[in-house]
């Protein structure tokens, strides 16, 4: 379903950019830094910079940059998370090119923590059998790194910076190329941007599912949006479910993370009696691969009737805690956790979008100049689950190349070209009470499309999604919350499809039947 220029009010007008990047995260600034400064670039966002996914992550950015460590330790690493599914050539680029990447945001001055002798501070994660995480801020790497990221973008010429519009659709020509992007500016108001390259950084789908780690912006636009345009999805079944989100008895916005490093600095899992139930379950323990732990932990909650674990980092002292984990450190103490003294409540939460739009090693979707980095993306690195840490690095190594396939072809290219816009069957105006269908949808996909799955339960809750999104096409509402709907409609639904269609256990994807 393509949207018709004519249900939105009129086209106010028109502007010319020569790379169009939807998404301001580190995916989308990593790319904007390497397109060359003769062609204008202009980023956009619906929100800020801020509220992102990249903002909000914690653990760090994967590497194979210490002495006992190496480019194929960490494709190992990565192919045995991936359960056999990872593109072995996206892997291969991904650890062989990531520390030169690492190196150039050293140079950037993104401030990354150094040990006591002023070197990188390299730590560990859940399926890394190596140190080779690097982190700033303690556990405020993605802030740190946008942060410093963004500045750099600020202070380039040829890039502008436009938040608070949203990208309706990828506009494409008669060819089927790209031709621009239809936006909503924060009035409502729709425009068009012309430009023969888009790339789409708009991050994961995390608002698909009652409880996420994902900011409110992560509604899978981008996805939904290449999907109309004519680009493919892949690997929509395989869902990371973060396994130690902050449980709360309150409904809340965005799940607070508990990140991974915290068990990788010596957090243990246990139930409410205190028994470690990871013991046995796999040879790493608590550090074993997020699929594997957020299966463990569902389990004993099932068998418990209980809705939470705790991890207890109590080991280490006060000190260490604040200094390490400054930001879980200072939301568990508002919430009256004291985590150097008390156990951490936890249970699996919806964190990260395994699959997602299918790219090539240039991040080239099937659509000619549509391009897709960072969790939107499909490069194949991840297969069947993604190994801790390795997310950021992708938004750098992919996102570096994206930019560098734009500037070859900008090279060749002719000047931007007005768009010609589509005019498809107008549809008739419904005003529909957007929150509740939505919140439908979360409570379905959390039921039937969560860490355990099964035919029966998918199959009916494709039915239902299939009516809303029925319901959502024949009709039309001018405004932000008709389209993030729909979309969130329409990934439930692919999610669903894929899901289904997979009938074997593998990775983040399990099935109990």
């Amino acid at each position: 379903m393509r949207f018709a220029t004519d249900d939105f009010s009129d086209i106010t007008q028109h502007l010319q950019y020569d790379v169009i990047i939807i998404g301001a995260g580190i995916a989308g600034l990593y790319t904007a830094l390497h397109i060359d400064e003769k062609h204008s670039c202009c980023i956009l966002t619906k929100e800020d910079a801020e509220v992102s996914n990249s903002w909000l992550a914690q653990g760090g950015i994967a590497a194979a940059i210490s002495i006992d460590d190496a480019p194929m330790y960490h494709f190992e690493d990565t192919i045995v998370a991936g359960a056999g599914l990872c593109d072995e050539n996206a892997v291969k680029v991904l650890v062989s090119e990531g520390p030169s990447d690492i190196r150039r945001l050293v140079e950037m001055q993104v401030p990354f923590d150094l040990d006591s002798e002023g070197d990188l501070d390299i730590t560990r994660e859940g399926g890394h059998r190596r140190r080779r995480i690097v982190h700033a801020g303690g556990d405020a790497t993605g802030r740190e790194t946008v942060k410093a990221l963004a500045h750099l973008v600020s202070l380039r010429k040829n890039v502008i910076f436009m938040p608070h519009n949203f990208c309706v659709d990828i506009l494409t020509d008669d060819n089927g190329a790209v031709s621009g992007c239809a936006v909503l500016d924060s009035t409502d108001t729709l425009y068009i941007i012309d430009s023969p390259n888009v790339v789409l950084a708009t991050g994961g789908i995390g608002q698909v599912y009652k409880v996420s780690t994902n900011p409110s912006v992560a509604t899978g636009d981008g996805l939904a949006a290449a999907v109309r345009a004519g680009a493919s999805l892949t690997g929509m079944e395989f869902i990371q479910f973060h396994p130690t989100g902050l449980w709360s008895d309150k409904r809340e916005n965005r799940a607070f993370l508990i990140s991974e490093s915290v068990r990788g600095e010596g957090g243990l899992l246990k139930n409410s009696d205190g028994e470690r139930f990871m013991d046995g379950q796999h040879e790493l323990n608590e550090l074993a691969p997020r699929d594997i732990v957020a299966r463990a932990i569902t389990r004993e909650l099932m068998k418990r009737n209980e809705n939470h674990v705790f991890v207890d980092i109590t080991s280490k002292p006060r000190e260490y805690l604040e200094q390490r984990f400054p930001t879980i450190y200072s939301e568990c103490l508002k919430r009256g956790i004291d985590i150097s003294k008390t156990w951490i409540p936890v249970c699996p939460v919806q964190h990260y979008l395994i699959g997602g739009i299918q790219t090539d090693l240039d991040a080239r979707t099937s659509v000619e100049g549509l391009y897709a980095c960072g969790e939107a993306a499909s490069t194949g690195v991840h297969g069947a689950n993604r190994l801790a840490s390795n997310s950021m690095l992708e938004c750098l190594v992919f996102g570096r190349h994206a930019a560098n396939h734009i500037n070859s072809r900008l090279s060749n290219s002719e000047k931007v070209s007005r768009t010609k816009l589509p005019h498809p069957e107008k549809r008739p105006v419904v005003k529909r009470n957007f929150a509740e269908i939505r919140s439908e949808i979360q409570q379905i996909m959390n039921d039937y499309g969560g860490v355990l799955r099964n035919e029966k339960g998918m199959t009916n809750a494709l039915a239902r999604i299939s009516e809303i999104l029925k319901e959502l096409e024949q009709s039309f509402f001018s405004g932000r919350e008709y389209i993030e709907t729909l979309n969130i409609a329409a990934l439930a639904a692919e999610i669903l499809k894929a899901a289904l269609a997979r009938k074997e256990s593998v990775g983040a994807h399990y099935r109990e039947d």
